[in-house]
């Protein structure tokens, strides 16, 4: 199973060109590389912190600022989430984890309120043979414990046709809403699908049409433990973004996760996120080889 995840993830890691934002806000030009370093920088504070981190990420976010100030609040918000999810100097990042219960306990505990602007966002995972795995089957089953739990907030499942074997085109969003409906009494009502995404990437770029057309401002993001930082990431520059072009942003209050192993077995997952926050950035090719190197 490890292997097969593993190997599942590094091929997600490839994606950095799979998707991006067709239209809307685009960092200025002239600050692709002043991004690069900005990531490199936020990834190694992660990987092998050292005293002088503040100042390196600090000065990052002054050359990006130099050439715009629109780029230098999406550059900001990207490092501040980034903070909060792998830089926590009081701990590990805390994730609510599903205990296989009718509601959602560590949800509640938190505080989150229940409310119509508020969405669960819930990623899909790659379909055997035209079927839910198991995996998607546990997400599923922490999003409707979650729906039981906030009443009044709304689901969105994102994930397209994927996997081998699917003659008939199943999709992973399609299955999940019947799957919440048919098997965990879930109100179809509640739930909106995007059958298109192939990558977390696109999962963000999708289902952001979808919060913005039901006024969202809050979201959950409900995938597996070891997704959970790394997705995270992935809809806040979004957010960043859509806030840049439109004026719309949605905040991510909370998290939710399905367990299907220690999340300390994924340690390099800050590694996945700054791929994908190229494709999201639409860096070129020549940014992102030179921060191969970096890595």
């Amino acid at each position: 199973m490890m292997k097969r995840i593993l190997a599942l993830l590094i091929s997600l890691m490839l994606l950095t060109g799979a998707a991006a934002l067709a239209d809307g806000y685009r960092i200025d030009a002239r600050n692709a590389s002043n991004f690069g370093k900005l990531l490199i920088d936020l990834l190694h504070a992660y990987e092998r912190p050292r005293d002088d981190d503040s100042a390196t990420i600090a000065a990052a976010l002054d050359a990006i600022r130099a050439v715009s100030l629109s780029d230098y609040e999406v550059a900001r918000a990207i490092s501040d989430h980034w903070g909060r999810v792998y830089l926590n100097a009081g701990g590990e990042y805390p994730l609510r984890v599903y205990d296989g219960g009718e509601r959602a306990t560590a949800l509640e505990q938190t505080g989150l309120k229940d409310s119509p602007t508020h969405a669960f966002v819930v990623l899909g995972f790659e379909l055997k043979d035209g079927r839910m795995a198991p995996e998607l089957v546990g997400r599923c089953d922490a999003a409707a414990a979650a729906a039981r739990s906030f009443p009044s907030a709304i689901l969105v499942c994102s994930g397209g046709p994927t996997g081998k074997n699917n003659p008939q085109n199943h999709t992973e969003a399609g299955l999940m809403k019947r799957y919440l409906v048919e098997k965990q009494g879930i109100d179809a009502s509640r739930i909106f699908i995007d059958e298109k995404a192939m990558s977390t990437v696109q999962n963000a770029v999708n289902t952001f049409e979808i919060l913005r057309a039901q006024g969202i401002q809050t979201i959950t993001v409900v995938t597996s433990s070891y997704h959970q930082r790394w997705g995270q990431v992935i809809y806040n520059a979004m957010s960043a973004l859509c806030q840049q072009d439109s004026g719309y942003a949605v905040k991510i209050v909370e998290n939710y996760c399905y367990e299907i192993a220690p999340s300390d077995h994924y340690k390099k997952d800050d590694r996945f996120a700054v791929r994908q926050l190229t494709s999201v950035l639409q860096l070129p090719d020549k940014v992102i080889e030179e921060m191969k190197k970096a890595f």
